[in-house]
This record gives structure tokens, sequence and C-alpha cells, in this order.
């Protein structure tokens, strides 16, 4: 499976803003530069992790963004099942399926239960797992924003 750079996006985002004090605003701009991603695709995925609860977005001159939840609260595999389109092949998607053997196909169960598989182990892990060398993260970040 692979994901799309919009959910490494969101993963990397989150992994971002888990580094940071609960009071230190992040901006998007920062993110955006830090991992080499255009400003308008990096404001896109912290909308929409902003409508799924788990980051605050403030506005304003002093607004940024931080974590809506403790890390210990974010599951990974819940991350990906919201972010990701998760129609790995077109029989999973019923409303546009037009492939001709689908009745018939026994590759499908097959290829569900390995997604499901990969889900599962992704749903084992909270982004407070994904951190645990938040300190070795911190100083990968400070050096990046330091040399942008």
């Amino acid at each position: 499976m692979h994901l799309t750079s919009y959910t490494d996006y969101a993963l990397r985002t989150l992994l971002y803003l888990s580094t940071r004090d609960t009071i230190e605003l992040a901006k998007i701009k920062d993110i955006a530069t830090i991992y080499n991603i255009s400003n308008n695709h990096m404001s896109k995925v912290v909308y929409e992790l902003g409508q799924l609860g788990l980051i605050k977005t403030i506005r304003g001159k002093n607004g940024g963004i931080k974590l809506a939840l403790d890390p210990k609260d974010i599951n990974i595999g819940a991350v990906v099942r919201k972010t990701e389109n998760l129609h790995i092949v077109e029989c999973f998607d019923r409303k546009n399926n037009t492939c001709i053997i689908s009745s018939a196909c026994k590759l499908k169960f097959a290829l569900n239960e390995a997604l499901q598989a990969y889900l599962s182990v992704l749903d084992q892990y909270t982004l407070a797992d994904i951190i645990t060398n938040k300190n070795d993260l911190l100083e990968i970040f400070t050096f990046h924003e330091q040399n942008a």
C-alpha cells in the first residue's frame, strides 16, 4: 500500500506539532518550508486536519496552529482512514465500479483482507508512540528552521 502525499503531509504535520509546547502556535509557512511543500498544499492539509478536530487553528496576526488533542489520543490508523482514499482497486468503490469481473472476482477479498491487516497495524499506534524520540525530532526541526 502506498500512502498519498496528502496523507503523508498530514502525518508529518501532526509530528511537527507534537514536538511543540502545547501553548506554542506553529505557522503553516514554517511547516511547509521545513518539509519543502508548497504553502497552498500545506494549507489544504491543515484545513482538513482542523475539520477533523485534530488541530486547532487560530486566525489573525498572532494566529497559527497547534494540536487539538493529546498525542496519545491521535490514532495513526484513524488519521490514515480519514485522509486516504482506501479504494485501492476499482471494485472497492461501489459507485464507480465498472470492472466486468467484479461479481465473480475473488481478488478483491484478498486485497480487502490485506488492507484491513495494514490498517490494523496502524491502529496499534498513536502519535505519542511515534514521537518517543521527540527531542531528536525537535532538534531536526530546529536545525531546518534556522537554516531555511
